[in-house]
């Protein structure tokens, strides 16, 4: 009884908290060193990331410059898009579409029927002429058989008018005979000449009905819109159906025939440049496919600069417009991968002593 006693006297003493000076001062240290770990952790991890983030930089950058070698002096670049030159397809004359025979992204021929606009009143106006063709040629027919009566008349007079002379000299006619046989030659050679005029009015009447059918078959031909050369169709702007004005666009194409790059270069380099310099396009969608190029146009006048120049420090703000255009046969070759508005980096070589690099050299 005494040893029970003596542990429940004991037990509420070991759950009290303990009131010791030195349990409270360890107690105390205790959390600040946590706290000083949990920093430390977190600055490791801080650290970490940051070697992580320069190593992959340096990287990045190190294979970038194996990619982007330093051009030696010889050879400026700058940033641009490819472009082609639009051709838009118009309407010469008002109608309505009739026919559509392409659509967006096809590869059209020189010549090609693109499309077709309603012409059905110019055909009428053209059967209307050619009847009137018909009609003309009948009266020139007539004309003719008139002339040829004519110079048979004109004969025959000629003829009897012989005759009378001879008869008259010898005295076995009369004046009066040969006086009729002159006014009858007379008669003829006018009538001949009426004739032959006839021949030429309406031989004019027939080629005035033969211009009409000519202008005729022009506009039906006008109507029928073709590809004036070789492209690609980018726009299509109207429907079957649609009444489109004189000079309404139907089509609008790439002239994959005209595939260019514009970049800018400082003075000190675009004054360096000559048309037809050697050059080099990397698009970016191709970074290791140069693709051979000549410099076609070289601006004679600064772009997005001041317009008077009057410090050495506004002078070398001075950018030039050079134009690289890819040559016509090789377009031709990969007109499906022509593309306009991609972007990419030009390069022009302006000392001819200096070799391309060999990641410029591109294909032959």
């Amino acid at each position: 009884m005494q040893v029970q006693d003596k542990r429940s006297s004991e037990e509420p003493q070991l759950l009290k908290p303990s009131t010791s000076p030195s349990l409270r001062a360890s107690e105390q240290q205790l959390v600040p060193s946590a706290q000083r770990s949990r920093k430390k952790l977190r600055s490791r991890w801080i650290a970490l990331a940051l070697a992580l983030f320069a190593g992959a930089g340096g990287a990045g950058y190190y294979f970038w410059k194996q990619a982007h070698p330093p051009l030696p002096v010889g050879i400026s670049f700058g940033n641009g898009r490819v472009e082609a030159d639009e051709v838009d397809i118009d309407t010469k004359y008002a109608g309505r579409v009739a026919e559509l025979l392409v659509d967006i992204g096809d590869m059209v021929a020189p010549g090609q029927i693109l499309a077709r606009m309603d012409s059905r009143d110019i055909e009428q106006s053209l059967s209307k002429s050619e009847a009137q063709i018909r009609q003309a040629q009948r009266s020139v027919d007539e004309a003719q058989a008139d002339l040829a009566q004519q110079r048979t008349q004109k004969i025959l007079a000629e003829q009897e008018m012989g005759r009378a002379r001879s008869l008259l000299k010898n005295g076995w006619t009369t004046q009066e005979t040969a006086d009729q046989r002159q006014q009858a030659l007379d008669g003829a050679v006018a009538g001949l000449n009426a004739a032959q005029a006839r021949v030429q009015v309406a031989q004019h009447a027939l080629e005035a009905a033969q211009h009409d059918a000519g202008f005729y078959r022009v506009e039906i031909a006008d109507n029928t819109l073709v590809a004036p050369k070789a492209g690609r169709i980018q726009y299509r702007l109207t429907n079957i159906g649609e009444v489109l004005p004189a000079g309404g666009k139907v089509f609008t194409m790439l002239d994959l025939s005209y595939v260019y790059m514009d970049i800018y270069l400082p003075t000190a380099e675009a004054g360096k440049v000559k048309v037809s310099a050697d050059a080099r396009i990397v698009l970016d969608a191709y970074p290791g496919h140069p693709i051979p190029a000549k410099v076609s146009f070289v601006a004679s006048q600064a772009q997005f600069t001041p317009k008077s120049v009057e410090t050495q420090t506004e002078r070398d703000k001075l950018m030039f417009r050079i134009r690289m255009r890819i040559d016509e046969a090789r377009l031709h070759a990969h007109a499906d991968a022509v593309r306009g508005g991609l972007p990419g980096v030009g390069y022009v070589r302006w000392n001819p002593a200096v070799a391309w690099p060999k990641a410029l050299q591109g294909a032959p």
